[in-house]
């Protein structure tokens, strides 16, 4: 790998643009600071889907919006009512076999 800053020979032709520019250094730096600058911008990308602070605001910003939902609050509060009707009923037959 070519050192930062060394000089760099070019053979042949470079394309920049879709124009063929024969032998131009200014050229190819152009190009590659193009490419350094995608892979900059593809690499950000890939760091901020992999992020866990970004997935966990994800997730939740997707929960908050299921639960803004009417059927899922009417589910919801439909287990709630069973689930302290159980307890009541449980609490009662226990309360009735200690007599």
């Amino acid at each position: 790998m070519a050192e930062p800053g060394a000089a760099v020979e070019v053979h042949g032709a470079v394309t920049v643009n879709g124009a063929v520019a024969k032998g131009d250094p200014e050229a190819l730096y152009a190009q590659i600071e193009r490419t350094r600058e995608d892979l900059a911008r593809t690499i950000d990308t890939l760091a901020e889907r992999v992020s866990p602070a970004n997935n966990v605001r994800l997730l939740r910003n997707k929960v908050a919006e299921q639960v803004s939902r009417p059927e899922v609050q009417l589910s919801a509060a439909a287990i709630g009512v069973a689930v302290v009707g159980l307890t009541i009923v449980r609490f009662w037959s226990r309360h009735r076999r200690n007599r």
